[in-house]
């Protein structure tokens, strides 16, 4: 068979990518753009990536093409009927990195709440060797401790923040975006009731119909002025010119963002004001690339490979 990998830089240094030419003709990209999909895609019959679009044009124009492997849950980037219609088959990883994203959820809020990167530049600064004080109490921070966590999107990820909120000693609530989660360990409130009640508001949904835009201005005032929001789910689901305009007017008391709506985030975007810099905390959608979580996305995808082998084989027999 014919393999590619289409956006290798994606999944960074740490994987072995080539394990995978352990099922054919292995070519490797570090990215691809539009304009080069067909190009690199060739003959293949086996495409492994993360976020090219592989729409009808790609599937018509490659005949050979018999599996897309995702390496993420996410399946946005393929248009799934049509390559059912096309006999393709589609692969994604999911659960592989429940753990990674539940902990970074937390470095981001305490890393802001802590205003850790302020006091450990005012150690690396020398000043606090110069102070004649054993300790520098700037600015306070809340414990978490008797908090309300408010949940939105109580899956798999959501349940891992539960957990560890719990271990803080926070009072867990959750909103079902889709309106089917009825956990009982839980307690289930409306989106106005969570969002008018808890202190942290932690986001952990998928994006669709149902969550596009599902945080904008009138949620956002919704909130308390104290209260923290973090959305590591999906960018869309957050309107982040909204979420700036309520930063600057202190009707919230941070935010964290892993994920934007515009990826990587536009030079030009509101969340980027100077004034903001001490109230937003934002990472490069890394939420998910723990080691071990990426060498579990590996096994995953591998896997997959080798269950679409030995289905061959077998109808081949």
């Amino acid at each position: 068979m014919n393999l590619v990998i289409l956006d290798a830089d994606t999944l960074g240094s740490h994987v072995n990518l080539h394990r995978f030419s352990d099922f054919g003709n292995l070519r490797i990209f570090g990215q691809t753009t539009k304009n080069e999909r067909l190009a690199h895609i060739a003959d293949a019959n086996v495409i492994i990536t993360n976020k090219v679009i592989i729409d009808k044009e790609i599937m018509d124009a490659c005949p050979n093409l018999k599996l897309l492997c995702l390496t993420a849950t996410g399946m946005n980037n393929v248009d799934l009927p049509y390559a059912q219609r096309k006999g393709i088959a589609v692969t994604n990883a999911a659960g592989y990195s429940t753990h990674s994203v539940a902990q970074h959820t937390f470095a981001l809020l305490l890393s802001l709440m802590h205003h850790t990167e302020y006091y450990n530049s005012y150690v690396w600064s020398k000043t606090y060797s110069r102070q004649p004080l054993f300790t520098h109490i700037q600015q306070g921070y809340p414990q978490l401790y008797g908090k309300t966590w408010g949940i939105i999107g109580l899956g798999a990820i959501g349940r891992a923040v539960a957990h560890i909120a719990t271990a803080f000693g926070c009072n867990v609530c959750f909103y079902s975006t889709s309106g089917k989660n009825h956990a009982s360990d839980y307690e289930e409130k409306s989106l106005h009731d969570l969002l008018a009640t808890s202190d942290v508001v932690s986001i952990h949904a998928p994006l669709n119909e149902q969550t596009l835009n599902l945080i904008a201005e009138k949620e956002l005032k919704t909130m308390k002025a104290s209260a923290y929001l973090i959305n590591v789910g999906r960018g869309g689901i957050v309107n982040e010119a909204d979420l700036a305009q309520a930063l600057a007017a202190g009707e919230l008391a941070g935010a964290c963002l892993d994920v934007m709506q515009t990826e990587p985030l536009p030079e030009t975007s509101p969340l980027l004001a100077e004034n903001l810099r001490e109230k937003v905390l934002i990472t490069p959608h890394i939420a998910w690339i723990a080691n071990e979580a990426m060498d579990a996305l590996m096994d995953i995808v591998y896997n997959h490979m080798k269950d679409f082998v030995v289905n061959c084989q077998t109808q081949v027999n």
